[in-house]
This record gives structure tokens, C-alpha cells and sequence, in this order.
């Protein structure tokens, strides 16, 4: 029997409790696509404003790959947002 697709948020959860790194990237790969949506855009659109090719915006989505900090401040101002990152100490 065929297993019902993961959300997004289970997704993440899944991979802050496995402790992936990962999960940072994701979560912002399932923001951007909230976001865009929200926007009304298309991934196309996304990356006609942004100067980056559709199928860049579609990895970044699916989290194929992490982006480049640069890239993700030109997404963030397309899609009217603040990137925020933050470092904080690791609890013992």
C-alpha cells in the first residue's frame, strides 16, 4: 500500500528530531514557497525578479540544494520579507 505524501511541517519536524542540519533549509524552502504563493507569483515570476532561472526556484523549494546567502536576500526583497539569521550559542 502507498504511503501518503509528508507535509511540510512534518517534513521539518521530522528533521529537527533526526537533528539534520538540513531542516534550516528547509523550513526556509517551505517559507519561500508560502510566500510566493501568498504573492500570487509563479515560480517563473519568482525568478524572472530575483535573476535566477525557474528551475533554480523550484530546487530551492524542494530543498535540493542550499542557497547562496546573496540569493536569499534577493528573494527575500522580491517577496517583501526580512531575512533574518541568527547565531546564538549551543546549550550544553
Amino acid at each position: 500500500m502507498a504511503r501518503a505524501a509528508k507535509s511540510p511541517l512534518e517534513r521539518l519536524q521530522e528533521r529537527i528530531r533526526t537533528a539534520d542540519r538540513g531542516w534550516f533549509f528547509a523550513a526556509i524552502a517551505d517559507k519561500v514557497a508560502e510566500r510566493r504563493q501568498e504573492k500570487g507569483l509563479s515560480q517563473r515570476e519568482l525568478a524572472e525578479i530575483v535573476g535566477t532561472t525557474q528551475s533554480a526556484i523550484a530546487r530551492l523549494e524542494r530543498g535540493g540544494r542550499p542557497p547562496r546567502i546573496d540569493t536569499l536576500l534577493r528573494i527575500a526583497d522580491a517577496l517583501e520579507c526580512d531575512l533574518v539569521v541568527d547565531l546564538r550559542p549551543r546549550r550544553t
